[in-house]
């Protein structure tokens, strides 16, 4: 098992704090979508905003859905309305792109072991020969049926460090937790395995 440590019970201000050291100098991070991600994002800005270099700090989001920056379907948009004003460069997915060693990536999962928009029907690659693929999740979630472009598992795992936020209780962390010990082959259980390969340290907030 790789160099894991879990982090119990944190909320949006203790995850921000954590952040906020690892943003102290320039770099190039990969952030998450969904409903997780920007109350600590807006936590990170009221406590640590004005300390934290923006002009310096490169931001990915993981992945997208296929639609305007302005609908509110959109990763890249809430990210770049948030952090943008801030200083920090946006950098929205695009096929054929190529992304940067990351100083953080910073990934969700979805309680069928999903990152980013690597679903497990899409049968994602360790060894992937493209950055970025777009791509449709099968079925399409609900709440947002679009299709996705997002950064593949070498491109996720090329990163000094390596976060999880899980939300979602007790189910999230046992497929987390089993993914670990390698009882499933789900996507996060293969970036997990990118990562161990690559020595990358996997700080986990549950």
């Amino acid at each position: 098992m790789q160099d894991t440590i879990m982090i119990e019970r944190a909320d949006a201000g203790a995850i921000a704090d954590w952040l906020a050291e690892r943003l102290a100098g320039a770099g190039t991070i990969t952030i998450p979508g969904g409903s997780t991600p920007f109350p600590i994002i807006e936590a990170l800005l009221e406590r640590h905003g004005e300390s934290i270099d923006w002009a310096g700090i490169e931001i990915w989001p993981n992945d997208d859905r296929i639609v305007p920056e302005d609908h509110q379907a959109s990763n890249t948009g809430r990210i770049r309305a948030l952090l943008e004003p801030c200083g920090a460069r946006i950098v929205a997915l695009a096929e054929g792109a190529a992304p940067p060693h990351f100083t953080l990536a910073w990934l969700g999962m979805g309680p069928d072991g999903h990152i980013a928009s690597l679903f497990p029907n899409t049968d994602p690659q360790i060894d992937d020969p493209l950055a970025v693929r777009r791509l449709t999740p099968d079925p399409l979630p609900a709440h947002a049926p679009f299709d996705r472009i997002t950064l593949t598992i070498p491109a996720l795992a090329d990163t000094d460090t390596l976060m999880f936020t899980l939300g979602g209780g007790a189910d999230k962390r046992a497929v987390f937790e089993a993914a670990l010990r390698g009882a499933h082959d789900l996507p996060v259980a293969r970036i997990l395995r990118a990562a161990r390969a690559r020595q990358v340290p996997v700080t986990v907030f549950t």
